[in-house]
């Protein structure tokens, strides 16, 4: 199958214009970034996505992004946010860790380059890898915050990959929709034309299942 991409600005992504914004749109990707600008658009995608059961690919900010909205419109976690748009938040779901604030490496509190994860048995990530440990490379200085896993996970959302130690969230996905994976690292570094990396495999697999089914 072809795959055709439509670009959406987020900053054009209002809550009341979703549905005309992703109309005839069979699965949404919101890839990585830095700053504010255009983050509660992001946030729109990804609430319409979940909400319309279309099928989902989160990238780094994408990935937060994902755990904001759940927090937010889920959970009940009003104006549940990241520190690095609001360090004011009154749950702060994605946050820089303490044991990042003292780091003086190269990149300072970046988490920068390749790391492994471990892939839980039973989920979309571990299908898609077909392993159960991972190595993808990172660029990113805020965490989902663990503080938070519990009440998300009592409303559907899972972590599906972890840092060896426990303590860093790689990977989440959502239970009861059709595909929904979100994850902190940057799988396109690692994908080629003839080689694609297993998670885009699947998520365009994904959408091509969701546009069949729709006709």
């Amino acid at each position: 199958s072809r795959v055709e991409v439509v670009k959406i600005d987020s900053e054009d992504v209002k809550r009341h214009k979703a549905s005309f914004l992703f109309k005839g749109v069979d699965g949404i990707l919101v890839p990585g970034g830095f700053g504010y600008r255009g983050i509660e658009g992001k946030i729109n995608a990804v609430e319409y996505a979940r909400r319309e059961k279309i099928p989902y690919f989160g990238i780094c900010l994408g990935m937060q992004t994902a755990v904001m909205e759940f927090a937010r419109n889920v959970c009940g976690l009003k104006g549940a946010n990241s520190t690095e748009f609001n360090r004011k938040t009154a749950h702060p779901v994605i946050s820089l860790l303490d044991e990042q604030k003292h780091i003086n490496a190269k990149g300072a509190t970046m988490r920068l380059g390749a790391y492994p994860a471990k892939l839980i048995a039973g989920t979309r990530a571990h299908a898609a890898y077909k392993r159960s440990v991972i190595w993808e490379r990172h660029r990113h200085r805020y965490e989902f915050n663990k503080a938070y896993k519990d009440i998300l996970f009592k409303k559907g959302m899972r972590i599906s990959g972890i840092s060896p130690n426990g303590l860093l969230v790689e990977i989440v996905e959502l239970k009861g929709h059709p595909w929904f994976v979100a994850v902190q690292f940057h799988p396109e570094f690692k994908s080629k034309p003839d080689h694609a990396h297993p998670l885009f495999r699947e998520f365009i697999k994904a959408a091509i299942a969701g546009k069949a089914e729709a006709l």
